[in-house]
This record gives C-alpha cells, structure tokens and sequence, in this order.
C-alpha cells in the first residue's frame, strides 16, 4: 500500500462529518469510529459487487497517516482489487477535507477490507461475473 497519489483512487462511496461524539480521550477521532466508516464504505461496494448481502471476513491492513480532526469532512474511497470465487477484496482510502473554505484534501488513512458473499442462510455463496463479463 506504499502508493502514494496526490489525488484519492476508487469512487467516493461515503462522506460524513467527524462529530465530538467520535473523539478519544485526547480530543482527536478515535481511529475505530473511521475504521467503521471505512468498513461500511468498503462493504457498500463489495455489497454492489456481489448483488447481494456480504459479511467483513478480514481488514488485512489498516495504516492511519494522519489524526482527523472534529469538523473534519471524511471521505472514504473505494475500488475493487480482487474478485474471488466467494470473496472480494476492496482498497478503502479515507481523504478529508480539513477547511471547507479551502477545500484542502488529505488522506489520513487506507486499508485492505475482504469481505465474503453470503446468501439467506450466512453461508458463502458465489460471486456473480461483473455485468457484461458473462460468456
């Protein structure tokens, strides 16, 4: 995950706002509430990917760069790095934009989330072709 790009990669999934609620005890965002942002962005395209419910099997790695701030506008992005038989992994990144008047973007933070396609019953099932790859 050495990349290190000047502009955010994958498709703006989530964008929320970093509240005092989401504070550590030394006033920055405590780094699990943006692992969930990132969990849930990475999870809405896998979820898309998969047409249908998937379950985070894995976070296979997590680097946080930078601390967010409250007033912090968090953007999770997300792309597609691999497509198995049952399972698919997902590159999340997080940006903010740290002055809305500026619009500065930073990223503080990128993962690897694998996630698993599950049918009714919570049990792996397929993952279908992506649209326009059938044979």
């Amino acid at each position: 995950m050495a990349e290190d790009s000047p502009a955010p990669s994958g498709e703006l999934v989530l964008r929320t706002l970093a509240m005092p609620a989401d504070t550590n005890p030394s006033g920055d965002i405590f780094g699990g509430w943006l692992l969930s942002q990132m969990d849930i962005a990475g999870g809405l395209l896998a979820k898309q990917e998969a047409r249908g419910r998937v379950a985070t099997v894995a976070v296979e790695s997590m680097t946080f760069h930078l601390p967010v701030f409250v007033g912090d506008v968090v953007c999770s992005y997300a792309e597609l790095r691999r497509r198995g038989h049952t399972s698919l992994t997902v590159r999340v990144q997080a940006w903010v934009i740290r002055d809305a008047c500026h619009a500065e973007r930073v990223k503080v933070t990128e993962g690897m989330f694998t996630y698993v396609a599950i049918d009714d019953n919570r049990r792996p099932r397929p993952v279908p072709e992506p649209v326009g790859q059938a044979d």
